[in-house]
């Protein structure tokens, strides 16, 4: 560090306030010096190189400076003359970092500091100061382009350490670049998980060795008709490092003991409707179910779990267990308790829709709430942390209004200020605040099949949904996010980004 701080020519900023930056989720806390940090090529990143996560998070940076300013700046390397102002990535013990996600920045005229306890903490960072990075230069102030950052301290920390975004590959499948650009907007937005829903009726898309054909008979469909398409193992561990790169942690989801006729059709002797199987791509729910009864579907399960717990390097195993109409009562207690043996006998723990409740869960199990309130309350007595996914809010999949052309209604129509107002912590009557993990916003395919119609209903509601899973209740005003909001368009075009122009919002035009 101490290379670095020679004498550098003073700059007559102009002023400048921090609070007023359109950040998003807005931070705990935000104070302003009303001057500026100048972002040229001259700067350079050190970070604490005793953790080489730390390194990766200055790297991470590096790459998305130039990707938006052109500009190359060296890691933990000095230009020659080492004149350049600093940005220093480092590992804090503060006690005033209460999460292991919470950083503290600090930016002044000569240098900017990143305090976080981990490399996520510092990752969550690195977002914000992203965001602080203007789209232009400013090269009235020198003699070469030069990217003014308003200067003050920003400490910051997540309400929830669950913040999820949930992507359902089965109905409609999503290439491994299409899953990327996705993770990309949500690390931008310090979501720090993606749930993968992996198979349904309609298609199976993960690769498992020792039952080759749930890809090859119920990885060919999806609805609609299409070809559908898989996800090799060595595919799926990719999108895991790609996760992990950006402090993602991705949860795969097999939905069971219904949503399974792809499976069965693969496979008949797991069936436990008495039906006639055949491949399916219409959009009916309820008629598939495993037969809980059959020692063997819990031999499949085993190897199913086994073979995915394996190369997901994330504590979860998501079940599913919703919408099974088609399972007796007791067959579906029965079924969820020994899978949830199966889950931990693989060292991870279950996640379930908030059907699961029905069942004797550890109080270790999730609980995901989607349309049952009681549920939720019924395993939060039990233990159980709840994850808040409340149709009527946050599945992504409903229409904005009557005129979307993408999208279902049965939930609920949910335009852009309804999916933000609302509050997590008092959604549902009686839930303990020390109950709820989190909020995740899943975002079903039925009536998509690629990523610009996968982000037209996504965007702007996952932005939204990424403030109520950070930002504290009191911080939580949709006058003041709108505002926001509108801000984010050049972010969004600059990423290609498809979204739903909402007339809610003053849209920035360009």
């Amino acid at each position: 560090m101490a290379a670095c701080q020679t004498e550098k020519k003073e700059i007559n900023f102009p002023k400048t306030d921090l609070a007023s930056a359109p950040l998003i989720p807005k931070p705990v806390k935000t104070i302003a010096t009303h001057t500026a940090f100048g972002l040229d090529s001259s700067t350079v990143i050190y970070t604490t190189t005793t953790d080489p996560q730390f390194e990766k998070v200055g790297k991470f940076l590096s790459e998305k400076i130039k990707g938006k300013t052109g500009l190359d700046l060296m890691v933990n390397a000095s230009p020659d003359g080492g004149t350049g102002r600093l940005i220093y990535i480092n590992q804090s013990d503060s006690t005033a970092l209460e999460t292991p996600e919470s950083y503290q920045l600090y930016i002044k005229k000569d240098s900017i500091l990143l305090n976080a306890k981990t490399a996520a903490g510092a990752f969550r960072g690195i977002q914000t100061l992203r965001q602080l990075i203007p789209e232009k230069s400013n090269d009235t102030l020198t003699d070469h382009p030069l990217w003014v950052i308003p200067s003050g301290k920003i400490m910051d920390s997540p309400k929830y350490g669950h913040r999820g975004a949930m992507l359902d590959v089965a109905r409609h499948f999503f290439t491994l670049d299409e899953v990327k650009k996705y993770m990309d907007a949500l690390a931008y937005y310090k979501f720090n998980i993606l749930h993968l829903h992996l198979s349904d009726d309609q298609g199976w898309r993960i690769e498992i060795k020792s039952w080759p054909k749930l890809t090859e008979v119920g990885g060919a469909t999806e609805v609609g008709g299409g070809e559908g398409g898989f996800y090799t193992q060595e595919e799926y561990k990719e999108l895991v490092q790609y996760a992990a790169d950006r402090h993602i942690t991705i949860i795969p989801e097999i939905d069971m003991p219904g949503h399974t006729n792809a499976a069965s059709f693969s496979y008949p002797f797991l069936n436990g409707n008495g039906k006639k199987l055949e491949a399916y791509t219409g959009t009916h729910v309820g008629f598939s179910t495993f037969d809980a009864q059959k020692d063997t579907v819990y031999a499949f399960l085993d190897d199913v779990i086994g073979e995915i717990a394996a190369i997901t390097p994330g504590p979860y195993f998501h079940i599913g267990g919703d919408e099974s109409h088609s399972t007796k009562k007791s067959d579906y207690i029965h079924f969820v308790e020994k899978v949830e043996k199966i889950v931990q006998k693989h060292g991870k723990t279950m996640i379930g829709w908030n059907e699961i409740a029905q069942a004797k869960i550890a109080p270790t199990s999730i609980a995901q709430l989607w349309n049952e309130p009681h549920n939720a309350i019924r395993a939060a007595e039990n233990g159980s942390k709840i994850i808040l996914s409340p149709a009527v809010k946050v599945y992504l999949d409903m229409q904005y209004d009557s005129l979307t052309k993408l999208g279902l209604h049965w939930a609920a129509y949910i335009p852009v200020d309804e999916s933000y107002n609302w509050n997590p912590e008092t959604y549902v009557e009686g839930l303990p605040k020390e109950s709820i993990l989190g909020v995740e916003a899943p975002l079903w395919s039925e009536t998509i099949s690629n990523s610009a119609e996968l982000e037209y209903l996504a965007f702007p509601r996952i932005i939204g949904v990424a403030e109520l899973g950070w930002s504290s209740s009191e911080n939580l005003n949709w006058d003041d996010y709108k505002v926001r909001l509108a801000q984010q368009v050049p972010y969004l075009k600059e990423m290609n980004i498809n979204f739903y122009p909402t007339k809610l919002v003053d849209w920035e035009k360009e």
